[in-house]
C-alpha cells in the first residue's frame, strides 16, 4: 500500500524529468494524503503531448454515487482485469510525480514506525498511475490511483507492498495510448531496483496530514 507520499521538486525539475512543454506551478508537498489533489502527467487528447493536471487522489469510478473515498491504490498484478480499473488500465494511464513515499513498520500491537523511502539520488520520479474522469454527480472531480507491487529489499522489512516506480525509459511506453493490451505493459510494473533506493525512519508527525512541512522528511 502507498498511503502517503511527498513531491517537493520544483516545476522546472518536474518539467525536465517528465518532458513537459512548460514548467508547471508546483508548491512543495511534504505529506500528501488521500483525497487531496496531486500532480498527474498524462497525454493530452488533442495534441498527444504530455501535460500536467491536478487530480483527486482516490480513483472514483464514473458510475459511482460520488460519496466514495476512492481507491488510493490498485494492485498491479490484477488491476488490468478488475472492473474498477480495467478501462483506465487500457485507456487512461498516467505518471504521478513524487520525491518519496512513506510506509509504516509494525513494531508491536500498538506501535508503528513511519519510514521515508526515496531514490538514493534525490529527485523526482514517477509512480505508475491510472486516472478516471469525474463521475456524473455534482461536485465530482477527475481522480487517480497509484499502482502497487511486491516490495524490493529496501521496502520489504517495512511493508509488504510498495508503489510501482517506473524507469524513466518506460514513461513513453506506459503513456502510449496505442498500447491497450495488458500483457504488453505488465512487465513494466515490477519492484524498482533496491540498489537505487534508501529508507530511513522519520517522525510520527507524518501520521497527521495537517503537518505538511520539511520536518516530515527529517530522519530520526
Amino acid at each position: 500500500m502507498c498511503g502517503r507520499f511527498n513531491q517537493t521538486a520544483s516545476g522546472e525539475e518536474v518539467a525536465e524529468a517528465f518532458s513537459l512543454d512548460a514548467a508547471p506551478e508546483l508548491a512543495p508537498r511534504y505529506n500528501i494524503a488521500p483525497t487531496q489533489p496531486v500532480a498527474v502527467v498524462s497525454l493530452q487528447p488533442k495534441t498527444g503531448r504530455r501535460g500536467l493536471a491536478q487530480l483527486r487522489w482516490g480513483l472514483v469510478p464514473r458510475d459511482a454515487l460520488g460519496k466514495e473515498r476512492g481507491f488510493i491504490n490498485a494492485r498491479a498484478e490484477t488491476a488490468w482485469e478488475k472492473p474498477a480499473f480495467s478501462e483506465a488500465f487500457a485507456e487512461r494511464r498516467c505518471l504521478i510525480p513524487a520525491t518519496g513515499f512513506y510506509e509504516w513498520q509494525k513494531l508491536d500491537a500498538r506501535r508503528r514506525q513511519p519510514w521515508l523511502i526515496r531514490l538514493a539520488t534525490p529527485g523526482p520520479f514517477a509512480f505508475a498511475g491510472l486516472w478516471e474522469p469525474a463521475a456524473a454527480v455534482p461536485g465530482a472531480t477527475a481522480s487517480c490511483t497509484i499502482l502497487t507491487t511486491e516490495p524490493n529489499e529496501v521496502a520489504r522489512p517495512i511493508h509488504d507492498r510498495m508503489p510501482v516506480i517506473l524507469d524513466p525509459a518506460d514513461y513513453a511506453r506506459w503513456l502510449d495510448a496505442s498500447v491497450t493490451i495488458a500483457a504488453e505493459l505488465r512487465s513494466l510494473l515490477r519492484p524498482f531496483p533496491a540498489a537505487a533506493m534508501v529508507a530511513f525512519a522519520v517522525s510520527s508527525r507524518v501520521n497527521n496530514p495537517a503537518f505538511d512541512d520539511p520536518g516530515c522528511l527529517t530522519p530520526i
